[in-house]
């Protein structure tokens, strides 16, 4: 114990604000504005806050006094936490996934992660001034294509960052990330709020105001709140938002001293994360894209690329009509805001890793921050060299997502009916500097688990279609039929003539995809049209054509079944390492 309380944290707004960190994320500005628009609107707000009352703030209850009880057996990693609440033993192993998700996540997010960083320098370089929508949009397809070193460079730098503050340990690096960023991240998120919402139609090129976004992202779409996927959609978004099933806050809890508050704690983290959420995250993106391109606009926009499209390749554009010195704070303030989000999330994915190697190999704490960034580095490669075929979405579904799930459905089971209800009621409400209501003992041995069942049973058929590569086989079985190829022509033909911004040039052989990136005339519901309509008239002209897409097509499956294949090589080694590390106990006399 004396070893987690000279690691432990230095203030108690440092650890809030490092827990909020960890769950405030880009999927609070990026993915669930989307998820609202797109599953109700306003009603969405009714499931996302059950979800939460059910679902996060119980999991918070039990990974904070799961993590608190873990340390004070000095175990601070996810394997021997677990371990330590169940004589059986192969808990342990179930707590790999406290490890494994880490690693795997951080991969891919960090590079993510630095997407927000180079945006940031194109932005105080103006790159970006003079620049259509769809010239924006190339700039972002060209960078994760990799037309240059500087993904590179950037993905090298943000592990570096990352590695670098871990190396400095909990108060000394950790803590002082959360009480830069955090603050600034909500000073950024108020300020783009404040004029997302004050745009006025006519403006600057706008055609609605700002407010138009707020009032068609919660008007109420009440004949949609009894739909399953609705309440999929919330509980999923929960999962994304507050970081639970990852085994990260269960490490940062174990550094916490035995008798330190956990309820309170958990709940000030969580409803710290809703805020920015909810009020924030709902105020950026939204209100400003249906200001310049309307409701149709906006929708064709998420049927292009979701919240990374419209956060990447649509508001560096948009920015830039607020004109000079303005255009330039805004995108500085967004992207900066998306970076600080990000990093104070992977830094939480370094600290488990860490906590492992340190307890059970006696590592010192820079070795095992630089080999928690070497890892990353080895395994992030393949999300940066072949990010086009799919890895990054492999990573993200497997790790950041089923991942999640199947690891809090089983700490839940562990907590309330193994380890025992009554055990993990004393365990939330010791030291606790609120009244916790009882009800919640209820809902976390009853209610929590079926809710999580229920979530990971609806969650097969997404698994088995990402399993059977279901996308891709229907893209190939469009490539390879020339009459469905011909019925997309007709039906894309019949939208194009009702666009006012039309004309039959924009078409022709010799109008190139350059002019048609450049053209200002253009809205983009009718640009998106148009690049469909010229690839799909490509496809029936050229039969070599479909048989190239094919052949990237099924490319892309072995990618996706390697990446599989390596996050499943990834948990295997972990597992081993754990059970080297349980043998070394044994033997050490510490089991």
């Amino acid at each position: 114990m004396a070893k987690a309380e000279a690691a432990g944290w230095g203030s108690r707004v440092g650890l809030i604000l490092a827990m909020a960190g960890n769950a405030v994320g880009l999927g609070n500005f990026l993915r669930f504005p989307v998820q609202a628009v797109e599953n109700g609107g306003g009603a969405f707000i009714i499931p996302y806050l059950v979800c939460f009352l059910l679902m996060g703030i119980p999991l918070l209850f039990i990974e904070w006094s799961v993590g608190r009880f873990g340390g004070r057996g000095g175990n601070h990693s996810t394997p021997f936490i677990l371990d330590s609440m169940d004589k059986r033993k192969f808990w342990k192993y179930i707590g790999v996934f406290g490890i494994f998700t880490n690693i795997a996540v951080a991969a891919y997010y960090c590079y993510l992660e630095s997407w927000t960083l180079s945006y940031v320098y194109h932005s105080v370089v103006d790159t970006f001034s003079g620049s259509t929508q769809a010239q924006v949009a190339g700039h972002f397809n060209n960078y994760v294509g990799l037309n240059s070193i500087e993904p590179i460079i950037f993905w090298i730098l943000c592990l570096l960052l990352n590695t670098w503050i871990l190396s400095r340990g909990l108060s000394g690096g950790v803590e002082k990330a959360a009480k830069i960023g955090m603050p600034l991240l909500l000073i950024f998120g108020a300020f783009l709020a404040y004029k997302s919402i004050t745009i006025s139609a006519g403006e600057n090129g706008a055609i609605f105001d700002g407010l138009a976004g707020l009032d068609f992202l919660w008007t109420p779409k009440f004949d949609t709140i009894w739909e399953p996927k609705v309440w999929l959609a919330a509980a999923g978004q929960i999962f994304f938002t507050l970081s639970i099933g990852m085994g990260s806050i269960q490490c940062y809890a174990s550094y916490m001293r035995s008798k330190d508050d956990v309820a309170l704690n958990a709940m000030s983290a969580g409803w710290m994360n809703g805020f920015v959420e909810v009020v924030l995250g709902s105020s950026v993106i939204i209100p400003i894209a249906i200001g310049y391109f309307g409701i149709d606009g906006l929708k064709e926009l998420l049927s292009q690329g979701g919240g990374l499209g419209l956060g990447f390749k649509t508001l560096p554009y948009l920015f830039e009509q607020w004109g000079g010195v303005l255009g330039l704070v805004a995108g500085v303030a967004w992207f900066g805001l998306l970076f600080f989000a990000g990093v104070t999330s992977s830094l939480a994915m370094g600290t488990p890793v860490m906590g492992f190697l340190q307890d059970e190999f006696n590592w010192k704490q820079t070795t095992s921050a630089w080999m928690f960034g070497a890892v990353v580095f080895v395994l992030g490669l393949p999300t940066v060299l072949f990010f086009g075929y799919g890895v990054f979405d492999e990573y993200d579904f497997w790790a950041g997502t089923v991942s999640l799930v199947i690891f809090a459905f089983v700490e839940t089971v562990l907590f309330a009916w193994i380890f025992g209800i009554n055990r993990g009621w004393k365990e939330i409400t010791d030291g606790a500097d609120i009244k916790v209501p009882v009800i919640f003992k209820f809902i976390i041995k009853f209610v929590t688990p079926v809710l999580l069942g229920w979530v990971l049973i609806n969650s097969i058929p997404s698994i088995w279609d990402t399993m059977s590569h279901k996308a891709s086989n229907e893209k190939i079985l469009y490539y390879q039929d020339k009459d469905a190829i011909q019925k997309s022509f007709v039906e894309q033909d019949s939208l194009l003539r009702l666009k006012e911004d039309f004309k039959t040039e924009y078409l022709e052989d010799n109008y190139t995809d350059k002019e048609l990136d450049a053209n200002r005339e253009v809205s983009i519901s009718t640009y998106f049209l148009l690049k469909k309509q010229k690839q799909t008239i490509s496809l029936l002209n050229d039969p070599k054509q479909a048989d190239n897409l094919v052949k990237e097509e099924t490319k892309t499956k072995l990618f996706k079944n390697l990446s599989r294949a390596l996050l499943l090589g990834i948990w295997l080694l972990i597992a081993y390492f754990v059970y080297v590390a349980y043998k070394k106990r044994l033997k050490e006399g510490r089991n």
